[in-house]
């Protein structure tokens, strides 16, 4: 059976490059045309899951079967107006019965949307997360090595990528 689920999940604050945003592109293109995935679920409160977003919806252009489906960390109910919003956004949105409000709302949602998925893409650069204490990010990117999902990590991708090109 092939993958077809796939999430995203990264860092807060980050800047997105040209370079990364053409090297995501071809990637979750590749993923779609090559992979059969179908479905992705992105999360909230985060620069890369906006850009994943962006580029899923432009990929959905092209592709229209793709589905965008938000899992929600916060809002277990939600009215007609805001579902009316996110239906401008994604293709669907819920929220896990395993995520309980409280601190740990973020943690349990990527924990949901790991599960549920066959490939996760992850952006992580350890250097932009405060030392004190570990991010949201690098407490998912353990969670998604443990349950042995297939990773994809930026912005390792896009020195493996330049590497290859230049081979």
């Amino acid at each position: 059976m092939a993958p077809n689920v796939c999430c995203f999940i990264g860092n807060k604050n980050m800047t997105p490059t040209d370079e990364l945003i053409t090297m995501l592109t071809k990637r979750i293109e590749a993923l779609i045309t090559e992979r059969g995935v179908d479905t992705f679920l992105f999360g909230s409160k985060s620069r890369f899951d906006d850009l994943c977003l962006e580029l899923v919806t432009r990929l959905k252009q092209k592709h229209p079967h793709i589905k965008r489906v938000y899992v929600r960390a916060e809002y277990q109910y939600i009215d007609d107006e805001y579902t009316s919003y996110l239906l401008t956004l994604y293709d669907h949105s819920y929220y896990p019965d395993r995520v309980h409000p409280g601190r740990a709302a973020y943690v349990q949602r990527n924990q949901v949307m790991i599960d549920s998925s066959d490939i996760c893409i992850f952006y992580h650069h350890p250097s932009s997360a405060p030392s004190a204490r570990r991010s949201g990010t690098s407490i998912a990117l353990n969670y998604a090595v443990k349950r042995k999902k297939e990773i994809i990590l930026f912005p390792n991708e896009l020195t493996e990528g330049a590497e290859q090109e230049n081979q």
